[in-house]
Parts: structure tokens; sequence; C-alpha cells
């Protein structure tokens, strides 16, 4: 387990609540963790909509003073460097889709590489229109890479047709996500299943996910 976990996809792939629930997952071992809400690309599904639910169980959310609002503007709380630079929790950050959003995590790169104990996982979900395909899931993470000035760890597959996902669904995104883990050259992390399907699903790497309000 690193120090700092960095969640990063396109549009749709599900990261803000994977990230939301890595985060509950490493309270109930008894760390001290915290969130940056990254994404400074879309504005309606962020971190920042599980605010009372991270606070109640005692986890640091920082994100954008204006989230959740109709104003959306490309700044960063200065605090996230804070969180980047201080030993003493575990972060977990959620960057904005595709390279757009991977510019904001460019900033804090150098600090990042200088402690060099992360993980930045791609999320994919090869339901969604650019990323069907594991050439263009790879095409689409080697952009991401570039404007974030860091290279992937790992893969996590989030595959879904949201709340109409069936077991199905997802067994069969298995080769695909194969494929790519064999054209990047990383291993995957972990395969993220809705709770209620989870059991149904047959893979040694589940991480159940319990779907925040307002997160898909």
């Amino acid at each position: 387990m690193k120090r700092i976990n960095l969640f990063c996809g396109h549009y749709g792939s599900g990261k803000t609540n994977i990230a939301v629930n890595f985060a509950f997952a490493l309270k109930r071992q008894g760390k001290q963790v915290a969130v940056a809400d990254l994404d400074i690309v879309n504005p309606y599904f962020r971190s920042k909509d599980s605010e009372t639910e991270l606070a109640e169980a005692g986890i640091e959310l920082i994100a954008l003073p204006f989230a959740n609002s109709n104003v959306d503007l490309p700044s960063l709380p200065s605090n996230v460097y804070g969180l980047v630079q201080r030993k003493d929790r575990y972060v977990i950050m959620d960057i904005g889709g595709d390279d757009r959003g991977a510019y904001a995590l460019g900033r804090f790169a150098p600090y990042i590489r200088e402690e060099n104990d992360f993980d930045l996982f791609y999320v994919v979900n090869f339901y969604r229109p650019l990323t069907q395909t594991a050439q263009d899931a790879l095409e689409v993470m080697r952009e991401i890479e570039a404007a974030a000035g860091l290279h992937f760890t790992g893969i996590v597959n989030n595959s879904n047709l949201g709340a109409e996902t069936t077991p199905a669904d997802v067994v069969v995104t298995f080769g695909k996500t194969e494929e790519l883990c064999d054209l990047c050259g990383l291993s995957l992390a972990f395969t993220s299943v809705d709770e209620r399907i989870a059991e149904d699903v047959v893979c040694k790497k589940v991480f159940p996910l319990h779907l925040q309000k307002k997160i898909y």
C-alpha cells in the first residue's frame, strides 16, 4: 500500500466513486486518510458530494471552493500541497477526466516523484464511447500520462452500465482488460463492482463499491 493513491481516467470511468470507496476502505484499516478532489473539469459528479459521509468517518476532504455550484474555475486549493508534502496520512486524489484534468496533477508531480511512494491508477470503463477497445483506452492513458508528468502504475477495471450492470457485463470485459495490461505492461490492480453484484463476479481481485449519491 502506497501513501499517495491517485485515480484518473476518462469521463464516466467512475474514478470518483472508486476514490471515495478507497478512502473508506483505508479508514476501516485504522489509517489516517485525506481525500483531495482535483477535478477541475467536471463540476457535477465529484468527491465533494460525499462530504458529509467523509466527515462523519473522520476523513479530511479538500475540494475546490466552487465545487457543487454552477461556477467551475480552474484553480486548486493551496492546502493540497500540504497533503503531498506531509507524511502523516494516506492521501487519495480524485483527478479530473482525460488529459485536461490531468494537468492539475502535473502541478504536484515533482513532489510526488521525489517521495516516490505513490500509485497512479488508470480507471477504465470499456462501456464508455471513447474507451471501448484496449487500444482506445491505451491512447487515452498515454495522453493523461503526458499531461500529468507521471506514469500509471496499475489498471482498475471499472466497466459498468450504471444501475443496469449485471455480473456478465463485468466478466465480458476481462479480455479487454488483459489486452490493455499487455499493451501497457502494467498489472490489474482490481476490478471494482457494485456491491449488489460483487459476489456474483468471479474474479480474484474484486473491490465492492458502495455507490455514493450522484457519483457514477
